[in-house]
């Protein structure tokens, strides 16, 4: 602090591009542009900022990855010592019900449904794998800041972005520890911080980029890591699966995916559209776990991590403008993920290589903090643009169908958009998701079964596994705009589904019963999914990031 009370300046550093978020946009960015600066003869510097503790510690996918990005990025891979080990070796799809299964024909499913020649990975390593390519190119990687505000020039365009201060306390004053962040000065930037991220977030409403185009979508895909019995594990078998818990009007499903090392992820994924405020995704996807066709699996084995993460469901329709003055959004910020298929780092990476394109061909033409308006008008007519676009009508006809119609109707339209038309055009997916929750009053409560500590598992447990850490003397990260309408409409009509939809038991509320309702936020449980932000029935939550580390450490997922 200065001797008045005002915070000191913060110091700058000026690069030609900085990136936020090392996933796999993020890193394919990086790595593209260093390529391309080296094919040119030119030094492009470039800096990524990655919140979290280390490069993977916040990534949570599945994942079976489709292998198109990595073969144009770095088309040696498979020569190399790298953590892409496990090809699928077997597809399986199963429909659920209370007491049994039924496998569909794989000869039933669209073609690109077919997974031959993905391979079944943890997302975390490969993007640990990635960082260690883009530094040996030249890239700075800098895990532990978070890039809390974006910066703009005197012409309103993006000059880049500011990390967040250090060691301010509860009360809102710098600490003794206090830090001040650090300005990054940049030409171009872009956005890969995934689902919903803050800074993305802003940029969308101060350019209007979402004009025009569809209610974004979310799921909430849970996630955890399994080593199990070695007579019950099956090396590169992917097996996918919708139906029971969930009822045939709430979309989801879920995966099994069998890696190296005797280790099975097994994951669930709820629509955010539900209507029944009184469902848990968390608990639905325990009680999953104790299908007589999913609970073999796991019996004998031990659970070794867990997670949870929102998923961009609205595709075609709903991806925004992608550039705007001085940068653009790429990856999971964008949108890109393919609902059907659960992948999205393919796109991902497609994308953030397709942004560098643009960029270092701006860059040589002695442009900067313009708009790379090549790469919102390329994408579509991308292989991004065609992977999507196959599949666009999939999430709105499950939206308005239920689970069976949905499935059905939407199999057809992958079918026919395989011989390049639709019988359905281009549909639309109605409300957003926070506007879809229907009054408590009007649904029926759903009785959760207790868990059972072998397959099912309480929530703070869960959330021990996921190494969540935050500095407990920080201000509290997910800002409520309006206390007063959080009791009168989240607790009065929808019965606090705060409580429910948070994978981690960061919301309660207390004093119910005396009547003195009380909303606790417990920031230190976070794991950063982003689901309090869109499912909210008022759009009353707001995350933010909090100080760079806090968060989640995933070893391996």
């Amino acid at each position: 602090m200065t001797a008045n009370g005002e915070l000191p300046p913060r110091e700058a550093m000026d690069v030609d591009v900085v990136i936020i978020g090392a996933g796999p946009a993020g890193l394919a960015a990086a790595i593209r542009i260093r390529q391309l600066a080296a094919e040119r003869g030119e030094d492009i510097s470039v800096v990524v900022l990655e919140k979290g503790s280390e490069v993977g510690a916040h990534i949570l996918s599945g994942a079976v990855i489709d292998p198109i990005g990595l073969d144009r990025l770095l088309p040696e891979w498979r020569d190399e010592d790298t953590p892409i080990k496990t090809p699928v070796t077997e597809d399986q799809f199963l429909f659920l019900g209370p007491a049994g299964s039924v496998r569909l024909p794989n000869f039933m499913m669209p073609p690109l449904m077919n997974n031959h020649g993905n391979y079944v990975v943890s997302l975390g390593n490969v993007c640990r794998w990635l960082a260690e390519k883009a530094e040996g190119l030249g890239v700075e990687v800098f895990p532990g800041f978070a890039a809390a505000e974006v910066l703009y020039d005197d012409n309103g365009a993006v000059k880049g972005v500011a990390t967040g201060d250090m060691g301010i306390g509860r009360d809102g004053e710098p600490t003794a520890n206090f830090m001040r962040g650090m300005e990054l000065h940049a030409k171009y930037t872009l956005i890969g911080e995934g689902v919903r991220g803050s800074l993305a977030k802003m940029l969308i409403a101060r350019f209007g980029l979402d004009e025009g185009r569809e209610p974004p979508k979310f799921g909430i895909g849970l996630k955890e890591l399994w080593q199990i019995d070695p007579d019950r594990h099956r090396p590169g078998l992917v097996q996918h699966s919708f139906g029971w818990p969930l009822d045939m009007k709430t979309g989801g499903g879920s995966f099994l995916y069998h890696l190296e090392d005797n280790q099975v992820a097994v994951g669930f994924v709820v629509h955010l559209n539900y209507t029944n405020p009184h469902l848990s995704p968390f608990d639905e996807f325990q009680r999953f776990k104790t299908h007589p066709a999913i609970r073999p699996t796991f019996e004998g084995g031990k659970r070794i991590s867990y997670g949870a993460r929102a998923i961009t469901e609205g595709g075609w329709q709903s991806v925004p403008k992608l550039t705007f003055p001085g940068g653009a959004l790429i990856g999971c910020s964008a949108g890109m993920v393919n609902v059907p298929r659960i992948k999205g780092s393919h796109n991902a990476m497609l994308s953030g290589m397709l942004a560098a394109e643009h960029v270092v061909a701006a860059l040589g033409e002695g442009r900067a903090n313009d708009e790379i308006a090549g790469y919102e008008q390329g994408w579509r007519t991308s292989d991004i643009g065609r992977d999507l676009k196959t599949v666009r009508n999939v999430k709105p006809m499950w939206s308005k169908l239920g689970t069976i119609g949905g499935v059905m109707l939407g199999g057809l339209d992958m079918w026919t958009n395989t011989l390049g038309f639709s019988l359905f055009g281009t549909l639309s997916h109605g409300k957003p998701d926070h506007a879809t929750l229907q009054p408590a009053a009007k649904c029926p409560k759903i009785d959760y079964p207790r868990p059972d500590g072998v397959v099912s598992f309480d929530k703070l447990s869960s959330v021990f596994l996921s190494a969540t850490n935050h500095e407990e003397d920080q201000p509290v990260h997910l800002k409520l705009a309006d206390a007063e309408l959080q009791r009168a409409s989240e607790l009065d009509v929808f019965a606090g589904p705060s409580n429910r939809y948070c994978p981690a038991g960061v919301y309660e509320w207390t004093g119910v019963e005396e009547g003195n309702p009380s909303f606790v936020i417990n920031a230190q449980n976070c794991v950063h999914c982003k689901t309090c932000d869109i499912k909210d029935p008022n759009q009353n939550i707001n995350w933010t990031v909090p100080e760079g580390s806090g968060g989640p450490n995933y070893p391996n997922m």
